[in-house]
């Protein structure tokens, strides 16, 4: 196998990723050490350390030929660069090194599953699926690649739209176990299910769903999994169409929510949820952490927005903080993992202050923070409406509004200084509570991610605002009372020396 391609992206890396300073990128979130992100791969947990991969090219702050990524992490909140990992290189994969995942062997290898693309004509090219080996820092391609091709699909399966291998080892069946996004003959997207005894050696096994027009069209970046009882299927999905504020168009992410019957390896569907109601939300994928919690990250950006750059950006896409899923009366509940909170110091608390008209509280305001916001109505009148204005100067704002009469929270960045005609207003329904309301919102810089009711509903967002404007206010149409809790983030764990 030919180095040259990755030795060239590490080469690269390392000269311009050290010119990045600290102060410009998030503190938390992941972004690529130089260069373009796009969906977070092989997330994994290997030698005891969580892995994350992404489909990254070093070489520009736009989308091109793809490679992986690579950094490591002790507590899913902070994150160590390592040098990349794949390239382009082979004839199988010369196009591209597209999305994938990651398993640690029972010999102790860790081993990365991922499409290869020949062909540069998105409308005219061969994916396969294809492996590599390594040591959680170097990794070499498997001699017999690809292991699976379009001969391996079912009748009318795409050889062109087949992408997006999740692997893991099944402990029932002692076997490796893969979902894959495909294409079917009808136009729409299917989530099909292979098998392998030694990770190398595939066979299809079935197609566990299938779009059938109705859920947009081709199916990416599956992950399939069991929670509390349910199993569920992530799919991030091209083509969607708006259903009131449960969808949007074009591309967008949805969880099937269903039965698994191992015995015949079917899925029976029941429901399909919305998984994030922001305006930068895609590719979504897990890991099952060794204490048994299920722990999904994103690619925190839109496709349709993620041409559009701030002046002079040296890097281009970050993901979500690591969010811990559970499923809780059908529904699918997201917070924040629980290490997060060893990043906490400087509480300001607040208790009963009552909202009317616009109002600032001394010690609510910054870029780094994550602050919690407890809304309950007057005993007099229901207010019309409460905004937490965040990211604020004389110049900028952004808004988080909360409607208790339409029971939905809007996120409008209109205001931020983004110079691009993109979607900037975006609505989530809101449970009724008859005013009240728990809203979480971390800010890291350059995003605002918003848990509502404990993780009910979330909202992500991209956020390009220049970091002076740190103002944060509150503002009532009527009357309301709110609590807050809010704490400074900084880049040391409580107890670090």
């Amino acid at each position: 196998m030919s180095a040259t391609k990755l030795t060239a992206a590490r080469d690269y890396e390392k000269k311009y990723g050290s010119q990045i300073t600290p102060e410009e990128r998030p503190l938390f979130h992941v972004t690529p050490m130089v260069g373009w992100v796009n969906d977070p791969n092989g997330f994994s947990v290997y030698q005891g350390e969580y892995h994350l991969f992404f489909q990254y090219y070093p070489y520009d702050i736009n989308w091109g030929p793809m490679h992986w990524g690579h950094v490591k992490s002790k507590d899913l909140v902070k994150w160590e660069h390592l040098p990349a990992s794949l390239a382009p290189d082979e004839e199988y994969d010369k196009d591209g090194v597209f999305s994938g995942s990651a398993v640690e062997t029972p010999d102790g290898r860790h081993l990365l599953m991922y499409t290869g693309v020949v062909g540069k004509d998105p409308l005219d090219c061969r994916q396969t699926q294809c492996m590599a080996c390594g040591d959680g820092l170097h990794y070499k391609k498997y001699e017999n690649n690809p292991v699976i091709t379009a001969k391996q699909l079912p009748e009318g399966g795409s050889a062109i739209d087949f992408r997006d291998p999740k692997i893991w080892w099944d402990k029932e069946e002692q076997c490796y176990l893969s979902v894959v996004g495909n294409r079917l003959a009808d136009g729409s997207g299917a989530v099909l299910l292979f098998s392998s005894s030694d990770g190398f050696a595939w066979k299809y096994v079935s197609t566990l769903d299938a779009g059938r027009n109705q859920l947009g069209k081709m199916w990416e970046c599956p992950d399939f999994f069991e929670l509390n009882g349910k199993a569920l299927i992530l799919i991030s999905a091209q083509e969607m169409r708006a259903q009131g504020l449960k969808f949007h168009n074009g591309n967008d992410v949805f969880c099937l929510v269903g039965n698994y019957n191992r015995k015949d390896h079917r899925f029976t569907r029941e429901e399909v949820l919305a998984v994030d109601y922001g305006l930068d939300f895609y590719a979504p994928q897990t890991v099952e952490t060794p204490d048994g919690r299920r722990v999904m990250i994103a690619w925190m950006q839109a496709w349709e927005s993620s041409r559009f750059h701030p002046e002079g950006a040296k890097w281009a896409g970050m993901f979500t903080i690591p969010r811990e899923l559970s499923f809780v009366n059908g529904q699918l509940i997201q917070n924040p993992v629980r290490e997060f909170l060893q990043y906490h110091v400087e509480p300001v608390l607040y208790q009963n202050m009552k909202i009317e008209g616009r109002t600032k509280l001394p010690g609510i305001s910054g870029r780094v923070l994550d602050m919690t916001v407890e809304i309950r109505p007057d005993e007099a009148e229901l207010f019309e409406n409460l905004t937490i204005h965040i990211a604020e100067n004389e110049e900028y704002v952004s808004s988080i509004v909360y409607d208790p009469r339409e029971h939905t929270l809007c996120f409008d960045r209109t205001d931020s200084g983004f110079r691009y005609n993109i979607v900037s207003v975006r609505k989530a329904p809101v449970r009724d509570r008859q005013g009240k309301i728990r809203i979480r919102i971390i800010l890291d810089r350059f995003s605002a991610e918003v848990f509502i009711n404990d993780g009910e509903q979330v909202m992500s967002s991209c956020l390009y605002t220049p970091q002076e404007a740190d103002g944060i206010s509150f503002e009532a149409k009527g009357i309301a009372w709110i609590d807050v809790e809010k704490y400074t983030l900084t880049d040391s764990p409580k107890g670090a020396s």
